[in-house]
Order: structure tokens, then C-alpha cells, then sequence
């Protein structure tokens, strides 16, 4: 059972100066804060709960109810998939919904059905002449922001090795050993140490015979 909108709530729009009067306009402007656990992907980027949101509403009486089109603009917030440092984004989300009116006529009575019916589904109906943005409105900044937020095109991202920026030290490197090479040098240092260990033990007069 769904609840009674709230007029008081501002993503709540009341339709009623159109008059049900197909091709009737009516633009609003209205600032709101983000909803409630915010706009956009939890743990990725979003516009947090409470930040300030700009609406920008083209509202158009058709038909079958009312065309609802408009522009939402906001800062959003996240972290760099790649360097992993915070980052903030400006975003701009466009959208568009059908608002269906009531299926009752004039008189009250329950208006006949027929092949529309399915069509009739995809539309939201109003409510004593009110609609709540919210669904729309999130949707549509979840399909605005990137799902791969990057702090700039050209960021380095981390040292796979050690974890450092590598935007902060563009020469950073490691040298790397080639493993292949690593096992024979190790063993060329054991062998010259047993040289040199042989060398210094060997036994006296050996030198003397050798120069004789």
C-alpha cells in the first residue's frame, strides 16, 4: 500500500495550476538537499544526504496526464578507482517521466479499459494531483555519474608494489630483478666465497714448493 504524499515534502510537485488542459507549461525552479542516504552508488561516488540540488522542471499537461522533463544539478562526492584520494565532481542529471492522471472521467466514474492497458503500467500515477521526484530523480543522477570515478583523465594511480602515489613522484620506480637471472647470481657469490675461503686455508709450504 503506498503512502499519502506529503506537499510539505520538496520533492513533492502539485499539477494542479495546469487543469488538466492538454497543452497547458509550467516551469519551476527549486533548490532541495539530497534525500535521505544521499544520490548515486554507495561506496563509489554520490551526492551526499543533504547536499544542495538544483531542479530545473518543464511540466506539460497531455492526455493521459502529465509530462514531467527537467535537469537536476549537484557536487558530487567519491574516491579515485585509481590513486584511491577523495575526489568531488559537479553532475548534471537529465530525465523525463509520465505522470498519468487518475482513471476516472469527469464524473467520477472508473473509465473502461482496453488494448492501453499494459502502456498504462509504465506510468506512475498522480496522486490528488502531486508526484514525488525522488524515484525519478535518483535513477536518473545514478545513470549520470561514472561508475569508474577517476581524480583527472591522466591520474598514475598507485605503485603497484609499494602503495605510493605516483602522481606525487612521477620517477618513482623499483629495479627490477629478472627472477631468471637472480638464482645464478646468488649462486655466483656462494662460489666465490668458497674460493676465497679455500684460498685463505690452504695448507703452508704449498706456496714454497709452487716457487721452488
Amino acid at each position: 500500500m503506498s503512502t499519502r504524499l506529503d506537499h510539505r515534502n520538496p520533492l513533492v510537485f502539485d499539477t494542479h495550476e495546469l487543469g488538466r488542459r492538454p497543452g497547458a507549461l509550467q516551469r519551476i525552479s527549486r533548490s532541495v538537499q539530497a534525500p535521505k542516504e544521499g544520490l548515486g552508488v554507495e561506496g563509489v561516488i554520490g551526492v551526499p544526504e543533504g547536499a544542495p540540488v538544483e531542479i530545473e522542471l518543464r511540466l506539460e499537461s497531455v492526455m493521459e496526464g502529465v509530462l514531467v522533463t527537467g535537469t537536476a544539478r549537484a557536487s558530487a562526492e567519491g574516491e579515485c578507482v585509481r590513486c584511491l584520494e577523495p575526489l568531488r565532481q559537479e553532475v548534471e542529471a537529465d530525465f523525463q517521466e509520465m505522470f498519468s492522471y487518475p482513471d476516472t472521467d469527469d464524473r467520477g466514474r472508473k473509465a473502461a479499459t482496453g488494448d492501453d492497458a499494459e502502456d498504462d503500467e509504465d506510468m506512475t500515477p498522480l496522486e490528488d494531483g502531486m508526484f514525488d521526484l525522488e524515484p525519478v530523480l535518483r535513477d536518473a543522477v545514478v545513470l549520470a555519474l561514472p561508475m569508474q570515478p577517476v581524480c583527472r583523465e591522466d591520474c598514475a594511480g598507485l605503485c603497484a608494489e609499494c602503495g605510493a602515489n605516483l602522481n606525487d613522484d612521477p620517477d618513482h620506480h623499483h629495479d627490477a630483478v629478472d627472477i631468471r637471472w637472480a638464482a645464478l647470481q646468488g649462486l655466483a657469490g656462494s662460489l666465490g666465497t668458497d674460493e676465497k675461503d679455500n684460498m685463505s686455508g690452504a695448507e703452508p709450504g704449498v706456496d714454497e714448493k709452487q716457487e721452488k
